[in-house]
């Protein structure tokens, strides 16, 4: 997994690094043959001024569904990259598993009729062994 990180407006970037190579990697670690490239942005939008914005943007290229986007506010820029990691883990293992479902087969409930029912808008459905 190649991991990109870039800081502005903030003053503490190689700590930032190392944090962030640290707990991105930590939490994709069941999942680094699906995830191919990672891009992390982190940055305080406002500046010494305070208040909830510390942002930590993730862009994510999963093999082979294509790209995640999530972006996480905080007051705290420790607090935001913790949380977007948690999200990025979710989203990557909510992705990995529809497509694993897609590829099993599996269908919706809904889609599964009865042997005998007919499925028409002109027929009656009629269960077996139950006169309509």
């Amino acid at each position: 997994m190649e991991l990109e990180l870039h800081v502005r407006g903030t003053r503490f970037a190689q700590t930032l690094r190392r944090y962030a190579e640290r707990r991105f990697r930590f939490a994709l670690r069941r999942f680094t043959q699906h995830v191919k490239r990672l891009r992390i942005d982190v940055e305080d939008l406002n500046g010494p001024r305070g208040g909830v914005d510390k942002q930590c943007r993730i862009l994510a290229d999963v093999a082979p569904s294509g790209r995640l986007v999530l972006a996480e506010k905080d007051a705290h820029l420790y607090a935001a990259m913790d949380r977007a990691a948690d999200r990025l883990k979710r989203s990557v293992c909510r992705d990995i598993q529809r497509r694993h479902a897609r590829r099993a087969g599996k269908v919706h409930a809904g889609s599964i009729r009865r042997p005998g029912t007919v499925k028409s808008a002109h027929a009656k459905t009629s269960l077996p062994g139950i006169a309509p």
